[in-house]
C-alpha cells in the first residue's frame, strides 16, 4: 500500500496569498494515484488550503503511523526561518503572530518521519527555505535520516522556490518526470531518477533543489509503459551469446530487401528469422542498448553487410538479464 498526504495553501492572509500552490497538489494527485498501466498506485490525500497547522501536523502523523509500503508528504506553500529554525507556514500561523512564527518546524516533521515503521518514507517541499529538511541530526544514532527516508526539496535553505505562471516551477518538473520524463529502460520512476531529471532544468545560478537520502534500494514510485517492452530487453542475452559478441548483418536481415518489392533488391534476400531478430535489435538501439559498426544507421549497416554490438550501456542490461537481476 502506498500513501500521499498533498498539502497545497493558496489562501493566506494579509497580503501574502500564493496563486498556485492548490493546482500544483491537484496536479501531482493526478500524476501519482495511478500507474500508467490504469492500476492504483497512492492512495491520496489533499489538504487544499488548510487553515490549521494543527489539523496538519495530525494528518502527517496519520500518514506516517502505519506500516505501508511507501508513504509521502508533499507541501507546497509558504516557508519561513526564523532563530528557532525552519518551518512550514500555515495560515492560523500568520493570524495569530502577524508574522510567520508559529507554524510547523521542520525538525518536528523529521521526528515523525524517522521514527515511522513505514518502509519508504519521502517528504517533497515545494517551499523558500525547504533545503532546511533533514538537517539536524538524530540524538540515538547521529544521522540525519533514518533508514528509508527520502527528502527532495524546491531550493537550498537559503534561497527561495519560485512561481511562474500560477505553478510552482519545481513542482512543474516533478510533475513531467513523475509522468514518465524521469522513467528508466524498464518503466521504473523512483526518487533517484527524479532528482536527476529535476536537476537538468535548473541552472547553476539562482534556485537549486536539494536531495537527500538513506535508503538500501530505489522503490519505485510509479511505473509507466516502457518504450521498449520488457520482454524485447530480456532477448538481449539470445541475441548476444556473451557482452563482447558482434552480430554479423547482412541483407536477410532487412525486410524491405524482397524480391517482391519493386525498388532494387540485393541477395541474400530477407527472410523471415533474420528480420525479425533485426526489429528487435532495431528496438534496442533506439534506446541506446545496440549500435551499428561501421555506419551510422542499422538499416545500411545489414545493407553493407557490417556489424552490430552492444554499447556499454547495452554491456550493462546484458549482465543484469544474464544474472537474473531484472
Amino acid at each position: 500500500m502506498k500513501k500521499a498526504l498533498l498539502i497545497g495553501i493558496n489562501d493566506y492572509p494579509n497580503g501574502n496569498q500564493l496563486t498556485g500552490c492548490v493546482e500544483d497538489i491537484n496536479n501531482l494527485k493526478s500524476v501519482i494515484e495511478r500507474n500508467s498501466d490504469g492500476k492504483v498506485n497512492f492512495h491520496v490525500k489533499l489538504m487544499p488550503d488548510e487553515q490549521s497547522s494543527e489539523n496538519a501536523m495530525e494528518a502527517i502523523k496519520e500518514l506516517f503511523n502505519d506500516t505501508s509500503d511507501m508513504a509521502m508528504l508533499y507541501f507546497s506553500g509558504h516557508g519561513f526561518i526564523n532563530d528557532t529554525g525552519a518551518e512550514i507556514v500555515f495560515p492560523d500561523n500568520i493570524r495569530t503572530t502577524g508574522s510567520y512564527y508559529k507554524g510547523i518546524q521542520m525538525k518536528d516533521i523529521m521526528e515523525v518521519v524517522n521514527a515511522s515503521k513505514v518502509r519508504n518514507k519521502i517528504v517533497i517541499l515545494d517551499c523558500c527555505h525547504s533545503g532546511n529538511m533533514g538537517k539536524y541530526k538524530l540524538e540515538e544514532t547521529g544521522s540525519l535520516l533514518s533508514t528509508g527516508v527520502s527528502i527532495l526539496t524546491a531550493c537550498r535553505e537559503d534561497e527561495t522556490a519560485m512561481e511562474m505562471g500560477g505553478h510552482g516551477i519545481f513542482t512543474e518538473q516533478l510533475c513531467e518526470a513523475l509522468r514518465g520524463g524521469a522513467a528508466d529502460f524498464l518503466g521504473n520512476i523512483t526518487m533517484g531518477g527524479v532528482y536527476a531529471y529535476i536537476d537538468r532544468a535548473f541552472g547553476a545560478w539562482g534556485q537549486r533543489p536539494i536531495f537527500k537520502t538513506n535508503v538500501t534500494e530505489f522503490a519505485p514510485i510509479k511505473t509507466v509503459t516502457p518504450d521498449v517492452p520488457l520482454s524485447e530487453i530480456l532477448r538481449i542475452t539470445d541475441l548476444f551469446d556473451t557482452d563482447d559478441t558482434a552480430i554479423h548483418l547482412d541483407p536477410s536481415f532487412e525486410f524491405t530487401n524482397d524480391p517482391n518489392e519493386e525498388h532494387k533488391v540485393v541477395e541474400p534476400y530477407a527472410k523471415k528469422e533474420n528480420v525479425e531478430k533485426f526489429k528487435t535489435l532495431q528496438k534496442l538501439q533506439s534506446i541506446g542498448f545496440v549500435k551499428p559498426v561501421g555506419e551510422d544507421h542499422m538499416y545500411f549497416a545489414a545493407m553493407n553487410s557490417k556489424t552490430c554490438v552492444l554499447t556499454e550501456l547495452g554491456k550493462y542490461y546484458w549482465r543484469l538479464v544474464k544474472n537474473d537481476k531484472i
